[in-house]
């Protein structure tokens, strides 16, 4: 990280992460909050007459965004992202390798019907990642309309090759890598088995500077629920890591690798915990050679975010459990706490008039110790005017005292997550798994894996696959039939359920196995939809087709049939004429990007694999940065 002037060798860089639009898009005070900051974000980019921008995932909060986010981000794009402002810089990759999974391979800004002054690259998150059985996400549709460059994708369970977008303004050379959210658990397997490969240029490979993003767990979350850092190669020189929303902009360096990590944070509020009341921050990130600095940018329009702790057992002089006033003195003291936050917020938002006007306020309080709650419904009423979260103000929670394990036993409480100061993110197939591991024996699973139930528990919530569990179990139940018809397993109960016992545990060991058959039954369910959606739809035409037909015969003269026919002959010629005015177009850009084209050809890649040292989280041999 070194201080330099701006040239016409330097890069300008905007960096952005987990903007998550359409968050609460339906509440009355928050709706709008994360179309403001975005627009605030690409504000910033034509301000600071960027090259481009660089997103780490989760442009979008929901998977299927609402009419009216597309809206609002198609909005915002075409507002700030078109114009005549020349781009820069020049692509010498092939472009139809690193966009190989969209209809029109190329950036956008070399895209002659498109008029692109700061061209937009991002890679997909967990949140809007390609789901249904076209494999399809918002930035899809973001990309089909030519406001944004998809990269990154990779849909193989067995081999990753990141192959980079090569860049180059002037004397600077820029190798971008980009990697979507993949599931944590099967993205470290396959880094530890060597199934990720980053692709290098084979001409001058140490004058690239190296710049790789990625959307994943960093912090550990289970011992397979991350990706560790020392998994990265270490000839990149910066990653840019999505997914975790704590702001932590300022790029530090790995020890062991060499390598720089700027993790950028979200831009809006998704959750009332300590990694969110960092203030909000975005990058501008300057290239130069080999050479980086990253200039911080404070957002303005994010909602002011105060949170404290109380712990009601460190304050034995003012809260004595057997005092049948205390729960009166809890809430006065609680209001205290809040009216001290609110006055903090109050002062900040006096120094910036961009800030919306109503903070999130949370108080956690532990009550640990003989202490009960009060009413936090009665409490919320008195701040229903003066904060963004009035239901949410306070959280009571308490550490639960460690007791012997009893099986026979399912407490619910047990299920819930850790109390919210541990900031622990609670996932739908984790809860399932935890649900079928304490459940009696007469409730346990016999034939399915827990691992395989959360999986389709998960895609039914999240993707709203509603066949998933349905396939699942057919699924597997047609592979267990076909095992004890191969085994030819005698039609004794007690066998059966033996031979059927030591499949499953052999399905459990065998974790790629696993996913590929969760894979299978998804695939299934995807299909059965659209089966189900073509044969509304011919239900429709054939309902059409009927009323057209009894049209006819009800009449004497003929006269709906005529203009019937004039209708569909109209519409086919409007429709051809757009599509013969459409392959001009291609066939102009085709001509126009003939030199592209060729230099990008001429260059080479040779595989790099991951290091062995670097496969080893436990590997602890110091390495020495130059």
């Amino acid at each position: 990280l070194v201080l330099f002037r701006d040239d016409e060798d330097t890069f300008k860089i905007l960096i952005a992460t987990d903007i998550h639009l359409g968050y609460l898009e339906k509440d009355p005070v928050r709706g709008n909050d994360t179309f403001v900051t975005f627009n605030e974000i690409l504000d910033h980019a034509q301000k600071n007459e960027v090259d481009f921008v660089l997103l780490g995932g989760d442009l979008f909060h929901e998977n299927k965004p609402s009419r009216k986010t597309v809206h609002s981000c198609l909005e915002s794009l075409r507002k700030y992202c078109m114009g005549d402002r020349p781009v820069q810089f020049e692509i010498l990759s092939d472009q139809a390798v690193n966009f190989n999974y969209s209809k029109f391979p190329w950036v956008n800004y070399q895209d002659e019907n498109l008029n692109i002054s700061i061209p937009v690259f991002s890679i997909h998150g967990n949140h809007d990642d390609p789901t249904g059985a076209d494999a399809l996400c918002a930035l899809d549709i973001l990309s089909c309309a030519g406001l944004l460059n998809h990269f990154g994708r990779s849909s193989s369970v067995e081999k990753i090759d990141i192959s980079p977008i090569l860049l180059r303004k002037g004397r600077t050379k820029i190798a971008l890598y980009g990697l979507g959210a993949i599931p944590d658990e099967r993205l470290y397997r396959m880094f530890v088995n060597k199934q990720v490969t980053m692709l290098r240029p084979k001409e001058d490979e140490d004058s690239w500077f190296n710049l790789f993003v990625i959307h994943q767990n960093r912090s550990k979350h289970g011992a397979t629920n991350y990706i560790p850092e020392q998994f990265l190669d270490d000839f990149i020189n910066l990653v840019v890591w999505g997914h975790e929303h704590e702001c932590k902009i300022a790029p530090s360096q790995n020890e062991q690798q060499c390598f720089y990590v700027s993790q950028p944070g979200s831009s809006v509020v998704t959750s009332l915990s300590p990694g969110e009341a960092v203030k909000k921050h975005i990058g501008l990130l300057h290239v130069k050679g080999k050479k980086m600095k990253m200039q911080k940018i404070a957002l303005e329009t994010v909602r002011t975010f105060y949170m404290e702790d109380i712990v009601l057992a460190d304050h034995p002089d003012l809260f004595n459990p057997d005092n049948p006033k205390v729960t009166q003195a809890i809430q006065a003291f609680c209001m205290e706490k809040v009216e001290w936050m609110l006055d903090n917020a109050e002062r900040e938002r006096l120094g910036n008039p961009r800030q919306p006007g109503k903070p999130l306020i949370r108080l956690r309080v532990d009550y640990t110790g003989g202490f009960e709650p009060f009413s936090v419904h009665r409490f919320s009423q008195k701040y229903m005017d003066r904060v963004a979260n009035p239901k949410d103000i306070i959280h009571f929670f308490r550490h639960r005292e460690q007791k012997e394990k009893n099986d026979s036993d399912l407490n619910f409480g047990k299920l819930v997550s850790r109390p919210a100061s541990e900031g622990m993110t609670l996932r739908v197939e984790d809860l399932v798994k935890q649900y079928f591991q304490t459940a009696e024996k007469k409730v346990q699973l016999s034939l399915l894996t827990e691992r395989g139930m959360g999986e389709a528990v998960q895609e039914f919530v999240d993707k709203e696959e509603k066949d998933a569990i349905e396939e699942l179990v057919k699924f597997q139940l047609e592979k267990t039939q076909r095992f004890l018809k191969e085994r030819r397993t005698d039609a004794e109960e007690e066998k059966i359920d033996e031979e059927v016992r030591k499949f499953r545990e052999s399905r459990k060991k065998n974790a790629e196995e696993e996913d590929e058959e969760v894979r299978e039954a998804m695939t299934r369910a995807r299909a059965h939809r659209s089966e189900d959606t073509v044969l509304v739809a011919a239900s429709s035409d054939e309902e059409v087709m009927d009323t057209g037909m009894k049209g006819t015969g009800d009449s004497d003269d003929g006269l709906p049939v005529t203009l019937s026919r004039g209708r569909g002959r109209a519409r086919g010629r409007g429709r051809g004429a757009r599509g013969q005015n459409s392959t001009t177009g291609s066939s102009r850009r085709g001509r126009g990007s003939t030199s592209q084209e060729s230099a990008a050809s001429s260059r080479t890649y040779k595989p790099v694999s991951v290091p062995a040292k670097n496969m080893s989280i436990v590997d602890g041999r110091p390495s020495i940065c130059p």
